[in-house]
């Protein structure tokens, strides 16, 4: 029986869905950001007068886009807005989270741990799935027999790029049910669009339309057919980024969270030595460090090494 687990982890939660000891499923929560199912009350910063959209402040410096505000609501305006959709990692910028006016109670946003049906707590992961997991959000690659998943996150949607040696037709439904995994496995929503090889039948391109929605069956989803060039969207609900948006994108802050990921995983005497670039350094907050101090009882030193790739933070102990 398929079962989450998570880790609560320094600046991050982590959650593995594991099916027979195999890692089928992943998510991770930044929290401080806007989530959908929070509730808090805001300032109307930007609202053109007889608009129903606007731009709206929430303490501290987070912003969103609000829709369906009162006519006569008006630029200075407090009140409370429930978040329906959280802000979009994209290379060039964050897009805003979305909000919408309520009555209800505030609400802090969920943990993973709540937000995940049957979710269960635990210290750390039986395995080193979380890592694999990284380094694959990391490269965008998805190996399957005969070819591979090239996943890159867009600024309209995330790309999946089918490619491989085996004929066309062949290839394209080899790789329908790895396109669901890595769906999954990555935590991708919203939009995507995937690059199969260009069938010229019309009997093939059903063929993997047929067998791409029995792979998608347990995903809530729309999706358009084939066209003649190979190529299928599917939308997907939207609620946090995905593993590939936050380590692709925000690759610095990801680090600098491995880092401390992989310090919490050190046994035996010393203290703890992190040694990364320092533009990974920088993200490391004082009461991070502090926690990281607690949690293993271990005085921990940072050594910025400009040597070192943004994508390769190193923890290790040290006698002095």
């Amino acid at each position: 029986m398929a079962e989450w687990l998570v880790e609560e982890g320094i600046g991050e939660e982590r959650a593995i869905l594991y099916d027979n000891g195999h890692a089928i499923a992943a998510r991770l929560r930044w929290p401080g950001r806007l989530e959908p199912g929070q509730v808090l009350e805001g300032k109307i910063s930007t609202k053109p007068a007889g608009w129903r959209r606007g731009i709206v402040d929430f303490a501290p410096g987070l912003q969103a886009s609000a829709d369906r505000l009162p006519k006569d609501a008006c630029e200075g305006d407090t009140m409370r807005f429930r978040v329906i959709r959280g802000p979009q990692m994209e290379r060039v910028r964050l897009k805003p989270a979305v909000v919408r006016p309520t009555d209800e109670p505030l609400c802090a946003a969920p943990s993973l741990a709540a937000s995940l049906h049957g979710a269960r707590v635990v210290h750390r992961f039986p395995d080193n799935s979380w890592f694999g997991l990284w380094e694959d959000a990391l490269s965008g690659l998805y190996c399957f027999t005969g070819g591979n998943l090239e996943m890159t996150p867009a600024s309209a949607m995330t790309l999946i790029d089918v490619d491989g040696h085996l004929p066309p037709r062949d290839l394209a439904l080899a790789a329908v049910a790895p396109v669901a995994e890595a769906i999954a496995l990555m935590g991708i929503g919203g939009s995507v669009g995937v690059d199969f090889p260009t069938l010229e039948r019309k009997a093939d391109r059903k063929a993997v339309d047929d067998a791409l929605g029995e792979a998608l069956d347990g995903i809530d989803h729309e999706r358009t057919a084939m066209n003649g060039f190979g190529f299928v969207q599917i939308v997907m609900r939207y609620e946090r980024p995905s593993l590939l948006q936050i380590v692709q994108i925000d690759t610095e802050r990801a680090a600098a969270r491995l880092l401390l990921w992989k310090a919490e995983r050190l046994e035996g005497a010393g203290k703890i030595e992190l040694m990364a670039h320092p533009d990974v350094i920088k993200h490391l907050h004082t009461d991070w460090i502090a926690e990281l101090s607690r949690r293993t009882g271990k005085e921990v030193l940072i050594r910025p090494d400009i040597k070192l790739v943004l994508e390769s933070p190193h923890a290790q102990l040290v006698s002095s």
